[in-house]
């Protein structure tokens, strides 16, 4: 059973990075973000949802803003366009379905 220690950091964008871990149906992530990171719009086919552990991050999910702090849980539908600014240093889980062949690590 893998530390979240040990597992290989992937640079997601500017001061954002993730660990992942895949199963055969999800992929969970443990991601941190430095205070001003953003992460432009985009969108994907897996629904995903986030769990905020620390700090305070502002979302454009579709047309609706939210402003997600400790504790908060957001689902993103599949294929809805999505972005986010961080407002202070942030600690989250990210959880998708179906698995993020994508962030496999190489």
């Amino acid at each position: 059973m893998p530390h979240i220690k040990d597992i290989k950091k992937k640079l997601l964008s500017t001061g954002i990075t993730g660990q992942y871990v895949h199963g055969s149906q999800l992929t969970t992530g443990w991601v941190t973000i430095e205070k001003g990171s953003t992460l432009g719009l985009h969108q994907h086919p897996h629904e995903q949802i986030t769990v905020m552990l620390e700090g305070r991050m502002e979302m454009k999910i579709g047309n609706e803003t939210v402003m997600l702090e400790s504790g908060m849980i957001q689902v993103i539908p599949s294929n809805v366009p999505h972005s986010a600014i961080a407002h202070e240093d942030c600690k989250l889980i990210d959880v998708f379905n179906p698995v993020r062949e994508d962030y496999r690590s190489e």
